[in-house]
């Protein structure tokens, strides 16, 4: 028993049926499973570099197209939907990178942070992470300068690399498991405050299943795509397709607006 329980054994196999490892061939394969996962994280941040640069210059202009979606619709092949969320990475990096170098005591941070414009965005973070709390960055943003702060006044000098991508990946984890707060200026009406707190747990539980619909289909995959990943699931589930893309939606934006016509 490995302490993971069965579910792995009885799961589908995503290639032919090996016969069993030993313990440093399984280590072995392990570390190359890491160092791929840390590669991808690597090439978000590079992609996401090369996002807001081409933004900024308006690349699309001398080329001859309408807009940022068209440009990368017809250069890259991807959605409107993917094009604008490839903004939304690109937008949240470089409010996390600007958090971490504005604070007291980050002068070794900025030293260390010299190189491509890439490699000074690379906190070890996913694309769906995020585009999951693209709707929140200030909060992220605020979390990560705050407990930096703390770090500092405890008596650290200078924060090491892998300190900050810590203190930054557990802000991003914390934003993003709670659900968007509900609106404000509650009613007076106590039917109506009744009819609200109803709606915000419902908004709440949506949220939850929306993070499970992205363990099932990423938030790279167009709505397109992740419909053709989803159906299945959803009808294994007994969750309305519709419904699970909208929860999908929403888990990736935090507007409940998503939600409107489908959950709410």
């Amino acid at each position: 028993m490995n302490g993971h329980g069965q579910d792995d054994v009885a799961g589908p196999v995503a290639g032919p049926v090996r016969s069993p490892l030993t313990a440093v061939q399984a280590r072995e394969v392990t570390a190359g499973l890491r160092a791929a996962m840390d590669d991808v994280r690597r090439t978000v941040a590079v992609l996401a570099a090369r996002v807001r640069d081409a933004h900024a210059a308006c690349a699309w202009l001398p080329l001859g197209y309408s807009g940022w979606a068209s440009y990368c619709g017809a250069e890259f092949g991807i959605s409107r939907a993917q094009a604008y969320r490839l903004l939304d990475v690109a937008r949240v990096l470089a409010a996390i990178h600007e958090a971490v170098t504005a604070g007291p005591g980050m002068s070794r941070t900025r030293d260390t942070n010299t190189g491509p414009a890439g490699a000074a965005l690379d906190y070890g973070l996913s694309q769906r992470a995020l585009i999951a709390v693209s709707s929140r960055v200030d909060t992220v943003a605020e979390l990560i300068t705050r407990r930096l702060a703390a770090l500092v006044h405890s008596g650290l000098q200078a924060l090491d690399e892998s300190t900050v991508r810590a203190v930054v990946r557990q802000a991003v984890r914390d934003v993003r498991t709670v659900p968007p707060p509900p609106p404000a200026d509650p009613s007076a009406d106590p039917t109506l405050a009744a009819l609200r707190r109803v709606v915000d747990e419902l908004a709440a539980g949506t949220h939850a299943i929306g993070e499970l619909m992205l363990e099932v289909a990423p938030a790279y995959l167009s709505d397109t795509a992740a419909t053709d990943v989803l159906a299945l699931f959803c009808e294994e589930i007994g969750e309305p397709l519709d419904h699970g893309l909208a929860a999908r939606r929403y888990a990736m934006s935090g507007d409940r607006r998503a939600l409107h016509g489908t959950v709410l």
